[in-house]
C-alpha cells in the first residue's frame, strides 16, 4: 500500500484523498484510499472475527458504490436492517441465496473483491454448504459470461 495512503486515519480523510487522486488524474491512488476507508469502517465497527470484518467491508464498499451511483451519500438500508436482524454472518448468508446486483456494481469500480460471495468462498466455514455452492457456481458465471 502506497506510504501517504497508509498515513491516513480517518475514513473521511481516505475519502478527500480519493477525491483528491481522482480529479488530478490518479485512479489507482484513488482505488486504494477507497480500500483503506472501507477497511476503516470495518474496524471501527467492530466486528470480532476475520469474517465478520470481511463482510462488514463488503457492506461498507457497496455503500460506495450506491453513493458513486446516485451521487449522494446512500446507505445499505436493506442490507444493515438484514444484519440487524440476523447478525452479519447471518445476513450474508441470506443475500447470496437471492439473486444480487451488488457484484456488477462493485465490479464497476474496481471492488469486486468485496462482493459477498467472494467472501463467503473465502471464510465457507461460516456459511452453509449451500450458500457456499451457489457463490461458486455464481462467480463462475461471472468470471465466464
Amino acid at each position: 500500500m502506497n506510504e501517504r495512503i497508509q498515513k491516513l486515519k480517518t475514513p473521511e480523510d481516505c475519502e478527500r484523498f480519493a477525491k483528491n487522486a481522482t480529479e488530478r488524474g490518479y485512479p489507482d491512488l484513488a482505488l486504494a484510499a477507497r480500500k483503506r476507508a472501507i477497511g476503516l469502517k470495518a474496524e471501527l465497527h467492530g466486528a470480532p472475527t476475520l469474517a465478520e470484518r470481511e463482510c462488514l467491508k463488503a457492506v461498507y464498499a457497496y455503500e460506495d458504490v450506491l453513493t458513486a451511483r446516485n451521487g449522494r451519500r446512500t446507505r445499505a438500508t436493506r442490507t444493515w436492517q438484514m444484519i440487524e436482524r440476523h447478525g452479519i454472518l447471518g445476513a450474508v448468508e441470506r443475500a447470496v441465496k437471492r439473486e444480487t446486483v451488488g457484484y456488477t456494481l462493485l465490479q464497476s469500480m474496481g471492488l469486486q473483491d468485496y462482493a459477498f460471495e467472494a467472501i463467503v468462498l473465502k471464510y465457507p466455514s461460516g456459511f452453509s454448504a449451500e450458500a457456499v455452492t451457489r457463490c461458486e457456481e455464481r462467480i463462475r458465471q461471472w468470471n465466464n459470461p
